[in-house]
């Protein structure tokens, strides 16, 4: 089969590899659409520890199932359409005993440990698998596990109806969680250094859309939505909080970053900090959230590229032109 390929970081290219033959708890899911996220641009370039070289990349996709492992749960039968969850938690580890698969010891994720969905076929466990409903194409369920990881950022930060959220980044993930926020009844400021990006927020329904926080005066917030991981825009929503309020770092920042803070602040402002990583109890939640339409799609696809052009949509994601770039392999079509 065909698959995009990093055989070492800063080596991409799309070739022939073997098919994947489906372990005894397995399925093998034809591709039909695999987007492309900013892990992915960590990865290509070897800032994504938990990456072992060569790998097939590819964590957010959907497609139609092909084959069934022996013993699949989940009573999946060859032509059933499905959306992925990617996360691979050990499931005995500490934290996957207390809950909390997504900070598991043995971490995986399909596409970022293992080969993905950058590739006609990739397998993957039954038990990540959810059927998508009628009506939902290969692309709105590759949206799903996006819209899942904030899905858990939202739990993490909390939100009451007529508080007021400031978003950094008015990229994919920044307009996804808009929307949840707003849905919650979050009044919701969002600011994109990025002006070209500052009408979508707008039509979804932002209060105010602007280019940089200086540009809000003295205005503070409930709580703040860091979609960047950019360090002046983690200080800088910090800087906006109110008294009491909760900021949420969301988006991924380089692993040696470092952020200036006064603790002082925290201790006297009783600020909030929090994390929010990837996928955890979510993606069942999410999945409902595109198919009901909760989530507008239309305003998150920019581009689809066939499996031949993948280093075109990184050099996209890398670029910042547009919101979601997808890879469509044609594999779940054929």
């Amino acid at each position: 089969m065909r698959a995009a390929i990093i055989d070492t970081p800063g080596s991409v290219r799309v070739g022939d590899v073997p098919d994947p033959k489906p372990a005894d708890h397995d399925v093998v899911v034809a591709v039909g659409a695999c987007g492309i996220c900013g892990t992915d641009l960590h990865i290509a370039d070897g800032h994504f520890p938990p990456t072992p070289y060569p790998i097939v990349p590819g964590h957010e996709f959907a497609g139609r199932i092909v084959e069934v492992g022996a013993n699949a749960p989940g009573g999946f039968s060859v032509g059933d359409r499905v959306a992925v969850d990617p996360s691979l938690f050990c499931g005995h580890c500490g934290p996957c005993r207390a809950g909390h698969g997504n900070l598991c010891a043995n971490w995986g994720a399909t596409g970022d440990t293992v080969d993905g969905a950058f590739a006609e076929y990739v397998a993957v466990p039954a038990a990540t698998c959810y059927r998508m409903p009628e009506g939902m194409t290969y692309q709105e369920g590759a949206l799903v596990e996006p819209v899942s990881c904030a899905v858990h950022g939202v739990r993490r930060i909390g939100v009451e109806a007529g508080e007021r959220f400031l978003v950094l980044g008015a990229g994919t993930m920044g307009l996804i969680m808009q929307q949840l926020l707003q849905r919650a009844g979050a009044a919701v400021t969002m600011v994109d250094r990025n002006t070209e990006r500052l009408g979508r927020p707008r039509e979804l329904g932002a209060e105010v859309a602007v280019a940089d926080v200086s540009e809000l005066g003295d205005e503070k917030f409930d709580a703040a939505v860091d979609c960047t991981g950019a360090v002046p825009a983690i200080e800088a929503a910090f800087d906006s909080l109110r008294r009491g309020g909760r900021l949420l770092v969301f988006g991924v920042a380089p692993e040696e970053a470092r952020v200036s803070l006064s603790p002082f602040r925290i201790y006297n402002d009783e600020i909030t900090i929090v994390g929010s990583m990837a996928v955890l109890h979510s993606y069942g939640a999410a999945l409902n959230l595109v198919a009901t339409g909760a989530i507008d799609t239309s305003s998150l696809l920019t581009e689809s590229l066939p499996l031949e052009q993948f280093g075109d949509a990184l050099q996209l994601m890398r670029s910042g032109q547009g919101l979601k770039t997808q890879v469509l392999p044609g594999a779940a079509d054929a």
